[in-house]
C-alpha cells in the first residue's frame, strides 16, 4: 500500500489583496492577479495572509476576497483560508466562514495581544482542529503574534493529527530544520507539510526537506518560484541557486519604501502591490490604513527592480 504524503506542497502563494482608492475589494484586479498566479503553475493560494492584509480588513471584506479567490481557482488548485484572531473563539468564527465560503484548508496562528503560555496555546490549536471540518495549519509568525511554536509542540500536535502542516516564517530557519527531522521521526511525516515562508532561502529549506513554500514575492514572479520549486525537486541544485538568487536579488524591492517614514508590513506589501500595478495586473497600489501606499520616487526604485530582474 502507497503511504499517501502531505496535502499541501509546491509554490503557494500568500495573494495579496487589491484595494481601490476608497479601500473596497477590487474584484476585477483580484481575478486577474489569481489567473496569473495559476498560469504561473503555483500549486495552491493561500488567502487573507499577512500579505493578503487579513488584520487590516473587515469581515465583509475578508469574505468577499476568499469568495472571489475561491471562484477564480475554481477547483484547480487548494485554497487555504488565514483566519487569524487574537483569540479562540473569534477564530472558530472565521474557520466557519472560511469553510461555508469553500476554502480547502485553514490556516491559525497562536492566540495574540491576550497573555498566554504554552498550555493555552495547544488548548487553542486542538479547539480549532476539533471545531474545523477542514485541515489545519499551524502559522508560525512570532514577530507577529509573540509566540514562537516550539518543535516540541507542532511535533505532538503532527503526531496527534491535529496539524496538518505548518507554515513557517518564524525566520528561525535552524527550528525549522529541527521540526523537520523531529516530525520524520515520529513517524507524522508523511502527512505533514512543512512549508518555509522565507522566501529568500527556499533553495536550502527545500534541500532540508521543506515540501513547499509560501512567498509573498511569489505575488510578484510567480513563474520564478516555480522554477525554484521544479529544480529544487529535481535535485537541480545549480539551477536552483541560480534562480533563487535572481529572486534574492528581485527581493530587494521590499526596501523601496523610504525608512525614515515608513517600516513593518508596508514595506513588503506595499512593494508588491506596487510591482504588482506596474506589471498590469492590479490597478492600484493601495493598502489600508495606517499602511501607505508607496510614492513616485519608491516606485521608480521598484521598477529599476522589476527591470533588472527581467520582468519589466
Amino acid at each position: 500500500m502507497t503511504t499517501p504524503g502531505p496535502s499541501f506542497t509546491g509554490v503557494i502563494p500568500p495573494a495579496i489583496t487589491p484595494l481601490t482608492d476608497d479601500g473596497d475589494v477590487d474584484v476585477a484586479s483580484l481575478e486577474r492577479l489569481v489567473e496569473r498566479l495559476l498560469e504561473g503553475g503555483v500549486h495552491g493560494i493561500f488567502a487573507l495572509g499577512s500579505s493578503g492584509e487579513t488584520v487590516f480588513l473587515t469581515d465583509p471584506q475578508r469574505d468577499r476576497a476568499l469568495e472571489v479567490i475561491v471562484k477564480t481557482v475554481g477547483g484547480v488548485a487548494p485554497v487555504i483560508a488565514g483566519c487569524i484572531e487574537p483569540t479562540t473563539p473569534r477564530v472558530l468564527e472565521r474557520v466557519h466562514a472560511s469553510q461555508h465560503l469553500g476554502a480547502d484548508a485553514v490556516v491559525v496562528t497562536a492566540p495574540f495581544y491576550a497573555l498566554v503560555g504554552p498550555h493555552e496555546v495547544e488548548r487553542h490549536f486542538r479547539a480549532v482542529a476539533a471545531a474545523a471540518d477542514l485541515p489545519l495549519l499551524a502559522y508560525d509568525i512570532p514577530v507577529c503574534v509573540h509566540t514562537k511554536l516550539s518543535v516540541d509542540l507542532l511535533t505532538r500536535l503532527a503526531a496527534d493529527g491535529v496539524l496538518a502542516g505548518v507554515k513557517d516564517s518564524s525566520g528561525d530557519d535552524v527550528a525549522f530544520r529541527q521540526l523537520l527531522l523531529a516530525v520524520r521521526e515520529s513517524g507524522a511525516a508523511p502527512a505533514f507539510s512543512a512549508l518555509t515562508g522565507h522566501e529568500v532561502v527556499v533553495d536550502a529549506m527545500m534541500l532540508a526537506g521543506a515540501h513547499g513554500s509560501v512567498p509573498g514575492l511569489g505575488n510578484v514572479d510567480p513563474h520564478g518560484y516555480v522554477r525554484l520549486h521544479n529544480a529544487c525537486v529535481n535535485g537541480h541544485w545549480e539551477t536552483a541557486r541560480a534562480e533563487q538568487d535572481r529572486l534574492t536579488q528581485l527581493f530587494r524591492i521590499v526596501g523601496a519604501a523610504d525608512p525614515a517614514t515608513t517600516a513593518g508590513a508596508t514595506r513588503g506589501v506595499g512593494a508588491f502591490k506596487t510591482a504588482l500595478s506596474l506589471l498590469g495586473v492590479i490597478d492600484s497600489n493601495a493598502v489600508s490604513l495606517p499602511m501607505r501606499r508607496l510614492d513616485e520616487t519608491e516606485t521608480g526604485r521598484v521598477r529599476a527592480e522589476l527591470v533588472e530582474a527581467g520582468l519589466l
